[in-house]
């Protein structure tokens, strides 16, 4: 609450400008004061909404020609700033107002109003997240990246097939738009749209170059006797096959207990990718393409990985589970029963299946 006086300027003697005493008090002028409390507000008007410690990202899109008063609007909506008429006159004082850019933003609530329009008037683009699920084929890959407009799917299949990245686990593959199969590791990471497609799978493969060492897989690979293409093949199937995580070293297991005995690994999921989808069911005619990846027509593992294997089933093809098993079918609730016989295998498809 303000102290307005009114004095005698003949009876007064004033002090130095700026303070008044009364009473032996000095009281502040209104002018004064009122400056005080306009500084006041303007500080906390373009402070943070939220501490550091609690503050949290906002992903918004700046569009063409928007002025600074309906940028300062749309960061109200989202919770930036605490007032849109301050953040608009912040920006013409500073002369900012005609130098936003349009854009997505990935913003701070821990940022203030000087700090956001830093950002804006920068232009810098924002981070995006995408998460690429286990057992992703490549084409999905593309497709996921495409959607989100970080990459050109077709720049991205010119990419995985003619780039020359520098991982020695790629050395020897074979060439297409199959090669990177398997390797472009499923995780969240983060791009802009100006990342490119090289970029983008280059930090994917680092990713899985990082997986390797974490989990020492070489010498793993070395003690059952596989090429790292091999266990990732088998980790793949394993990936798509399974479930549940404590099913994947036992259908790891299946697999190692047929290639010993000379039997095709008769495994759907490679079916499916001979087939160039994902097919909810397959019939017996599907069983009948005529690909390199059909484990029911040929013996032995397919070509290369059908799927980005994540954790779990690159551990389950280097430690499978020792049993008999030989047939497994799945379930309604998406285990499997496995058997050791044939006549056994059966019987599980009787009940199952039906």
């Amino acid at each position: 609450m303000l102290n307005i006086l009114f004095l005698n300027p003949k009876k007064t003697k004033f002090p130095a400008p700026g303070r008044v005493r009364v009473n032996n008090r000095y009281l502040i002028p209104v002018p004064a004061a009122l400056f005080c409390l306009v500084v006041i507000y303007v500080l906390v008007v373009l402070s943070p909404v939220s501490s550091r410690g609690n503050a949290r990202d906002v992903t918004l899109e700046v569009p063409a020609r928007a002025t600074a008063a309906q940028v300062g609007k749309i960061l109200k909506q989202h919770g930036l700033i605490r007032s849109s008429l301050a953040f608009r006159c912040y920006a013409r004082w500073k002369g900012l107002d005609s130098r936003i850019k349009t854009g997505e933003y990935r913003l701070s609530t821990g940022f203030s109003t000087p700090e956001l329009l830093q950002e804006l008037v920068k232009g810098q683009p924002a981070l995006q997240s995408f998460t690429v699920p286990e057992g992703y084929t490549t084409a999905q890959v593309a497709d996921l990246l495409a959607s989100k407009g970080l990459v050109d799917r077709e720049e991205f299949f010119s990419a995985v097939a003619g780039e020359d990245f520098p991982y020695s686990f790629l050395r020897g593959l074979p060439g297409g738009d199959r090669r990177l199969e398997g390797y472009l590791f499923p995780d969240t990471y983060k791009a802009t749209e100006d990342s490119g497609e090289v970029l983008i799978i280059n930090i994917m493969l680092e990713r899985f170059e990082k997986e390797m060492k974490d989990l020492n897989y070489a010498d793993r690979v070395e003690k059952m006797g596989l090429t790292l293409h091999q266990a990732v093949t088998i980790a793949s199937m394993v990936e798509r096959e399974a479930k549940k995580d404590e099913e994947r070293p036992v259908i790891a297991g299946v697999i190692y207990n047929r290639m010993s005995r000379g039997m095709p690994l008769q495994i759907d999921a490679t079916v499916q990718y001979a087939l160039g989808g994902t097919k909810s069911k397959i019939y017996h005619k599907d069983l009948e393409v005529d690909s390199p990846y059909n484990t029911y027509k040929i013996n032995g593992l397919p070509p290369g990985p059908i799927a980005m294997p994540g954790r779990a089933s690159l551990l389950a093809a280097v430690n499978p589970a020792r049993t008999n098993y030989l047939y497994y079918v799945a379930k309604p609730d998406g285990a499997h029963a496995f058997a050791a016989t044939l006549a056994e295998h059966l019987v599980n498809q009787e009940r199952y299946l039906q």
